[in-house]
């Protein structure tokens, strides 16, 4: 159970970019909370992608704003770089990219890490990976990119499958909403949710029907808010 209840909700956001800081401010404002996956040897650089054919900010926040910015949420390790660890054979080095980046951001957030989101979309881990992480770290769980659009808790902590993630279907994100709002669980249920903050500048609109969802998930005696380390360690 989840402080007492069988249902939680919780989000989960990548690569510590500048858009966090709006999307936390609709968190609080609505009583929810996030765990946010950094690159700490990324942090403070800027950039721009181009995401269905819009250009939009890519810009790091910086090492000496992190602890403020994410205050109240949870910081997890994103790695130090942002490479596919299934690429590097060196179990070493799989190792350094996770347990630095760790001990870089516990030292910004004065607390020590313990959650981890794996970099890359596709297959960005495997047995090999996880067993690294999960036998020689701190690291109490790991999230791929693979959802389940289930409610039941993932078997396995360290390759962690979400329930959605939410800048691919909107329609879905709002019936899943309205299921879990009116689930009647007796056993653990998690509403996991996943995405990147600058997604929502494609297209402005998805702000506020972002903030809409926030609004009808809120506010309910029946669900626990907590980060991920909070529902997941």
């Amino acid at each position: 159970m989840f402080n007492g209840k069988n249902k939680a909700l919780t989000f989960s956001y990548d690569d510590g970019v500048t858009q966090d800081k709006r999307l936390i401010e609709i968190f609080n404002k609505y009583g929810l909370k996030a765990t946010f996956n950094l690159n700490s040897e990324l942090l403070g650089l800027d950039g721009e992608l181009i995401r269905n054919d819009v250009r939009i900010t890519h810009i790091k926040n910086k090492p000496e704003d992190i602890k403020y910015i994410y205050d109240g949420h949870e910081v997890a390790v994103h790695t130090l770089t942002h490479p596919n660890l299934t690429n590097i054979s060196d179990d070493n080095e799989v190792f350094r990219q996770v347990e630095q980046d760790r001990l870089n951001l516990s030292e910004l957030v004065r607390y020590e890490v313990k959650g981890m989101a794996y970099p890359c979309g596709g297959v960005n881990c495997d047995d090999r990976v996880a067993r690294i992480i999960k036998e020689n770290t701190p690291i109490r769980y790991a999230r791929t990119v693979d959802v389940t659009y289930s409610f039941s808790p993932y078997s396995d902590n360290y390759q962690y499958k979400g329930t959605l993630y939410h800048h691919e279907d909107w329609d879905k994100l709002f019936s899943m909403g309205q299921k879990f709002l009116e689930l009647k669980a007796d056993t653990p249920q998690i509403f996991y949710i996943w995405g990147h903050a600058y997604e929502f500048d494609i297209y402005p609109e998805r702000w506020e029907k972002f903030e809409e969802f926030c609004a009808m998930m809120s506010g309910r005696d029946d669900i626990f808010y907590g980060t991920n380390f909070e529902v997941l360690g």
